[in-house]
C-alpha cells in the first residue's frame, strides 16, 4: 500500500520529461524549417522581384576644390588706357593729354596683373602695373650742342590689399578691402651728345592708403561679372586717389576664364609747391588661371 504513491510520483515525472524532450525535439525542428526558408528566400530570389542596385557613390567633380583651403589665382591683362591731366608749379599749371594711340606708340614694356589669393573668407588681392615709354626726337637748336633727345618715362603701381568676404553665397559676393597704392613715377632726359651735361633724372613716390570694396556674380555657369573699386589719398600723400571698375568674365575651362572690362584711376598729387593730376581710363583684356 506504501509503493503506490512513490509509483504514482515515478509515473508524473516520467511523463513530464517525455513531454519536455518532445517538446524541445519540435522547437528544434521548427527552427530549423525557418532557417532553411528565410536562406531559401534570400538566395534564390524570385525573377519578378527586382534586385535592388546598390546606392551609386556621389561623384565629385575633379575641378572643384574644399572652399575652406588655399585658393591661388593668376590674372595677366592688358590695359589700353589713355591719358589726361595737369602739371603745375608755383601756381602755373598746364594740361597734357595722349591717346591710347600715342601711348602705345612710345610703349617699350610692360606688365600688368592680378595675384588673388584667398582661405576660406580672407582674400588678399595684388595688382601690378610696370610701364615704361620712351621716345626720341631730333633738336631744331643747334645752340645747345645736342642734335637729340631722349626721353624714358618709367610708371610702376602697386597695390595690395586685404579683405574679408562679407558675403559668400553662391552666386553673389562681396569683399570689403583695405590697402594701398604705392605709386613710382620716373623721367629721364638725355641729350645726344650731351656736352653741355644737360641730362635730367628724376622720380616721384609716394604710397596711399585704400579703403574698397569687390562684387561678384554669378550670370549663368559660365559668365561672371565682377565690380569693384576704392577710394584714399586724403590729404596723406595724394588728395585724392581712387578707381573703379567692371569686368565680364567667360569661363572657357573649370580653371581658364576670358575676361574685358573697363577701368578707371586717377589721382591728385600736390607736393612741395608743385601738382600733378592724372586720370587713365580705357578698355581691359585678359585671362585667368585658377592655380589652385
Amino acid at each position: 500500500m506504501k509503493l503506490n504513491p512513490i509509483l504514482r510520483s515515478f509515473e508524473l515525472s516520467l511523463v513530464t520529461v517525455v513531454v519536455g524532450v518532445a517538446s524541445l525535439s519540435y522547437a528544434q525542428e521548427t527552427v530549423a524549417n525557418n532557417k532553411v526558408v528565410d536562406l531559401s528566400v534570400i538566395s534564390a530570389p524570385s525573377a519578378s522581384s527586382p534586385t535592388p542596385s546598390p546606392d551609386p557613390s556621389p561623384t565629385r567633380d575633379p575641378a572643384a576644390s574644399d572652399d575652406s583651403g588655399w585658393h591661388l589665382a593668376i590674372s595677366p591683362y592688358l590695359w589700353l588706357a589713355g591719358a589726361h591731366g595737369t602739371l603745375g608749379a608755383f601756381d602755373r599749371q598746364i594740361s597734357f593729354k595722349a591717346s591710347v594711340g600715342d601711348l602705345l606708340s612710345n610703349f617699350r614694356f610692360g606688365l600688368m596683373g592680378i595675384i588673388d589669393t584667398r582661405h576660406d573668407r580672407l582674400v588678399t588681392p595684388v595688382d601690378i602695373i610696370w610701364i615704361r615709354l620712351a621716345d626720341s626726337k631730333a633738336l631744331p637748336f643747334p645752340n645747345i650742342q645736342a642734335t637729340s633727345a631722349d626721353v624714358k618715362v618709367d610708371e610702376f603701381i602697386l597695390t595690395p590689399k586685404i579683405g574679408y568676404r562679407m558675403l559668400d553665397a553662391e552666386r553673389f559676393k562681396i569683399d570689403g578691402l583695405v590697402g594701398f597704392r604705392y605709386w613710382h613715377m620716373g623721367q629721364n632726359l638725355s641729350f645726344s651728345p650731351s656736352r653741355l651735361g644737360l641730362n635730367l633724372s628724376t622720380s616721384q613716390n609716394w604710397v596711399d592708403p585704400l579703403v574698397g570694396a569687390r562684387f561678384i556674380g554669378m550670370l549663368s555657369p559660365k559668365l561672371e561679372a565682377t565690380i569693384g573699386g576704392d577710394v584714399g589719398g586724403g590729404g596723406v600723400q595724394s588728395q585724392l586717389d581712387y578707381q573703379v571698375g567692371g569686368a565680364l568674365g567667360y569661363k572657357l575651362k573649370p580653371r581658364w576664364t576670358l575676361q574685358a572690362g573697363y577701368r578707371y584711376l586717377f589721382f591728385d598729387y600736390r607736393p612741395n609747391h608743385t601738382s600733378l593730376d592724372l586720370a587713365m581710363s580705357g578698355a581691359f583684356f585678359g585671362v585667368t588661371f585658377k592655380l589652385k
